[in-house]
């Protein structure tokens, strides 16, 4: 996709503060938290006047209109008694200023990034084009690796790719239980829009902005970048119920059965929370397993807990598209066991294999797990597994190769989303039955049969460039390894 002009235009000049705000020790990720939360009460009184007379809940003596009128010392005890009145609000308000600091303890660069807001009219402007800004300005923030706030980013390409895939069908219920900044809900809607946009009455309309998307997001602060980037294109409009649970979705079953689940779990080996102690504030990290009746193995691996999850989460006839890294594929006992029970019950019918490179996380292996819910049987409901390996002799890096919607072509054209049941097998792509599934020692689904060609041809290495990024990935791979290990040797 590219970026059009007038989206360029505004997202630079919205960015242009940020290496001076850098500076003056304010990070990408804080920069954006505060023009989230700017843009909120700026939208809001601009909701509030003619034609639209839509209040947001906020009151007066904490509007935007207070926040012109006031500099230096006066602004900064004003916006920090402003982030605090409203963080005691429940709903989307509650959402949006969970928690939320001022950031910018400078008044003369807070007033600049205040005065910057102020010159666009942003509810006025074409719900695409603002929403595009916001996602562009959410990118730069995740492809800074410093922030760490790639790691709630997925690649929008391969978003794109999986929701083609899935084809999700207007008036159906979709669902992500660890939605980061909202990329899958998003690309959805975008789908929906094109796909059976002159089809769509008032009620499948409605539907799509109140009803349809349900998310999790355990981080306050990225459950806030998610409400404002689905409020900024049009969805969970609803002050009073936002579409987002600022919760640990692992914890329970809801209870509520969606029609498709996507998703990219967090990657990470095992769950933890913080911990931290009323008397003297001292923080410490404790580790988390959950005790579900309703999964098939307990287990502290949360990729594991997230796809038993994710399969509860499905209606009888539910389907579901879920990022899992390699050890789901081939770790033994209780991956073994939910590998086991996920073919006997439900339809595993292909795996994409990812390429690394491509998320802002370092040295990571995934894939793509496509699977569809089916009533309970006496017989295995999965008879075969498509593999597709979009990983061997493929090279992208964040910078100087990123991925991009063509490089899926082939992938969703071996797929076949207008019917699965009529695929050809190529050499990227290939069959596999339950039985020979099964046969595999634990049941391995990490499947691969294409030549590597970096190994035994030297003359078609990638570019320098590409070697050196793969080479710093693994490395920042390693050193996030240790890290974990030491923390499990703390606890």
């Amino acid at each position: 996709m590219t970026t059009s002009p007038q989206v360029a235009n505004i997202s630079n000049r919205i960015w242009s503060l940020c290496d001076v705000l850098l500076d003056a020790g304010v990070s990408t990720g804080d920069y954006l938290q505060q023009l989230t939360i700017l843009l909120f009460l700026k939208m809001a009184d601009e909701y509030a006047k003619a034609p639209y007379n839509r209040d947001l809940g906020i009151p007066p003596e904490y509007g935007w209109p207070t926040l012109l009128t006031k500099n230096g010392a006066d602004l900064e005890v004003h916006y920090m008694k402003v982030l605090e009145e409203l963080g005691k609000k429940t709903g989307m308000l509650g959402m949006i200023f969970a928690r939320a600091q001022n950031k910018i303890q400078t008044p003369a660069l807070l007033q600049r990034v205040i005065a910057m807001i102020d010159e666009t009219s942003w509810v006025g402007m074409n719900v695409d084009v603002k929403g595009e800004i916001y996602e562009s300005l959410l990118e730069r923030v995740a492809s800074d690796t410093k922030s760490g706030a790639g790691q709630y980013f997925t690649p929008r390409p391969l978003i794109r790719a999986m929701v083609a895939a899935l084809r999700p069908l207007p008036k159906k219920t979709i669902a992500d239980p660890a939605c980061g900044t909202g990329g899958f809900f998003l690309s959805a809607q975008e789908y929906l829009l094109q796909t059976y946009g002159k089809e769509l009455g008032r009620d499948e309309l409605q539907f799509l902005k109140s009803k349809t998307f349900t998310g999790w997001e355990l981080v306050p602060e990225t459950a806030r970048v998610c409400v404002m980037n689905l409020f900024l294109h049009g969805i969970g409009e609803a002050i009073d119920t936002p579409p987002i649970h600022r919760d640990d979705s692992l914890l329970a079953d809801s209870g509520t059965r969606f029609d498709y689940v996507l998703a990219n779990p967090p990657f990470g080996r095992q769950s933890s929370y913080v911990v931290t102690a009323e008397e003297d504030g001292a923080v410490s990290r404790e580790a988390l397993s959950y005790n579900r009746q309703d999964f098939w193995a307990t287990t502290s691996n949360k990729q594991l807990n997230f796809v038993q999850h994710i399969r509860t989460m499905l209606k009888a006839d539910g389907r579901a598209a879920v990022v899992v890294p390699d050890n789901v594929l081939f770790e033994g006992g209780a991956g073994e066991i939910v590998r086991k029970k996920l073919l006997e019950t439900t339809d595993l019918h292909t795996i994409l294999r990812l390429p690394t490179g491509i998320f802002y996380a370092n040295g990571v292996k995934a894939n793509v797990f496509f699977f569809d819910n089916k009533p309970a049987s006496k017989t295995h409901q999965t008879k075969e597994v498509w593999v597709y390996d979009f990983r061997t002799n493929k090279h992208f890096t964040l910078k100087e190769r990123k991925l991009a919607d063509v490089d899926f072509e082939d992938f969703l054209k071996s797929y076949n989303p207008e019917n699965r049941h009529k695929r050809k097998e190529t050499d990227h792509f290939k069959k596999f039955t339950y039985n020979e599934i099964i046969a595999r020692d634990k049941t391995n689904l990490d499947i691969f049969w294409l030549k590597d060609d970096s190994v035994t041809d030297m003359e078609n290495l990638p570019a320098p460039k590409i070697i050196a990024a793969e080479i710093l990935e693994h490395l920042r791979a390693a050193v996030e390894s240790f890290e974990e290990i030491e923390s499990g040797l703390e606890e």
